[in-house]
């Protein structure tokens, strides 16, 4: 009998906690909801205006997101790595803007620098071209993966 006693403990005990876990999330989001609605029209008043700044914050913020580099800082058939967010930007012809990621396809290190026509991978020399990321030399097995971008004036953003 008293193995099944503490079954009975450990099972409530359980599910006394699980009951707590609900309530705390539950608590969390009700509360916000319950702090609306006890706020009466006022408190439903400032909830929309909120949200409508936050549309405005939003689409402001979407239009005035910082650009990754701008067209003057990538040289004609060259580039520019940016190993903070992954990808390499090039300019194989005056005014056409290409963009690959940085991570080379051999060992996963990421492309160091760009000169002379290719992307250089430092550690076993991958080459890559400027304008398809296409493999000119060394041991990786395929291409660079293009990545998307936009061009806009002279701020370059990912697409």
């Amino acid at each position: 009998m008293s193995g099944v006693g503490r079954r009975a403990v450990v099972s409530a005990a359980g599910g006394v906690g699980l009951v707590a876990a609900l309530a705390a999330c539950g608590g969390g989001s009700g509360d916000g909801d319950g702090a609306t609605g006890g706020k009466g029209a006022a408190g439903g008043q400032g909830d929309s205006a909120g949200a409508s700044g936050g549309g405005s914050d939003a689409s402001g913020g979407v239009e005035q997101t910082p650009p990754l580099a701008r067209t003057g800082d990538i040289p004609v058939g060259g580039g520019k790595v940016l190993a903070d967010k992954g990808v390499v930007i090039t300019q194989p012809k005056a005014g056409e803007f290409k963009a690959f990621s940085a991570r080379c396809t051999h060992a996963g290190c990421t492309v160091a620098k760009v000169a002379d026509g290719v992307i250089v991978c430092p550690c076993h020399q991958s080459r890559f071209d400027v304008s398809d990321g296409s493999v000119k030399g060394g041991p990786a097995p395929s291409p660079l993966e293009p990545a998307p971008i936009e061009v806009t004036g002279d701020a370059i953003r990912l697409g």
